[in-house]
């Protein structure tokens, strides 16, 4: 027999009728479903690499089918995901040696047709937020790109809500004076 409420994971809602009791395969395929898109902006964030940030998504989800069983508030699955992720990507760093790249020559693609100005003021701050400390650099990108509360991002880091607070006030003023610097208008960051 089918149920015919709607299964809600988090802030998100699938609507197809699933069993009354939901199976563990079920379970995850819901979860991919909601959050496998933030899992990649996220991802690819952190390490500013398309088949990298697949293969931490695809590692994260790995590693949740594993521990499924340990989620046992749905409504904080978005965030346990995150951290699972945050994990994988730490994990990256300790498999494996990574070649040095000097930063300056990193460019981040953009798919959206901008004029040359707004794309060099793009590149501009995308090289800026990569210059960001990595303490400052994540609270920032979670609240800005995964719309986290500050609340929820010191959950996440385990941190005090003050020290994100501070750190999200430090990366914001390290990219004014940043691109203050490369004469980028400010608004850009602030809205």
């Amino acid at each position: 027999m089918f149920n015919t409420k709607k299964l809600t994971i988090g802030k998100k809602t699938i609507e197809p009728p699933v069993y009354e009791s939901v199976s563990r395969q079920n379970r995850f395929e819901t979860l991919v479903k909601a959050y496998s898109n933030d899992l990649y902006r996220f991802a690819y964030w952190l390490c500013s690499n398309h088949s990298i940030a697949d293969d931490l998504v695809q590692e994260t989800f790995l590693r949740a089918w594993k521990a499924l069983d340990k989620l046992e508030d749905e409504k904080k699955a978005k965030s346990w995901l995150i951290t699972i992720l945050r994990r994988e990507n730490a994990r990256r760093f300790e498999r494996k040696r990574l070649d040095l790249v000097n930063i300056e020559d990193v460019v981040v693609e953009d798919k959206v047709n901008l004029s040359p100005d707004q794309s060099i003021e793009t590149q501009q701050l995308h090289q800026a937020i990569l210059n960001l400390d990595i303490d400052y650099r994540e609270p920032l990108l979670l609240q800005t790109i995964g719309g986290y509360k500050t609340s929820e991002i010191a959950q996440l880091l385990k941190l005090n809500l003050n020290t994100v607070n501070t750190r999200l006030f430090r990366a914001r003023d390290q990219l004014k004076r940043q691109l203050s610097k490369d004469r980028l208008p400010i608004h850009r960051i602030t809205t």
